[in-house]
């Protein structure tokens, strides 16, 4: 069965760090590019940054030079450094693959907040 299980989220003061993780399973990871989506209180869920298959990574204008999306093929596992964090990064934390999104999981709430 296709699931992510996200994971590393936490309170945090601003200008802190957190580090998520994204496990999957179900699906052949390394074929797949990945995706990190977050979902702020009273805003749409939108998205934050992807890495590919063959790890060229793109970020959301928010969130460029303070985190970091990398991925362990050998774990299943996509990671999200997050550095510099600000109050507007809070939100719940969603992974996904692409191309084709899939059901989302149940996310790892990010709180900044001093």
């Amino acid at each position: 069965q296709l699931q992510f299980v996200e994971s590393g989220g936490g309170l945090v003061q601003p200008g802190g760090s957190l580090r998520l993780s994204c496990a999957a399973s179900g699906f052949i990871f390394n074929t797949y590019g990945m995706t990190w989506y977050r979902q702020a209180p009273g805003k749409e869920r939108e998205w934050v940054a992807s890495i590919t298959w063959n790890a060229s990574r793109n970020y959301a204008d928010s969130v460029k030079g303070r985190f970091t999306i990398s991925r362990e093929n050998a774990k299943k596992t996509m990671y999200l450094q997050m550095n510099g964090l600000k109050p507007e990064d809070t939100a719940i934390y969603y992974c996904n693959r692409f191309p084709g999104l899939v059901p989302w999981g149940q996310g790892t709430q990010v709180t900044v907040s001093s």
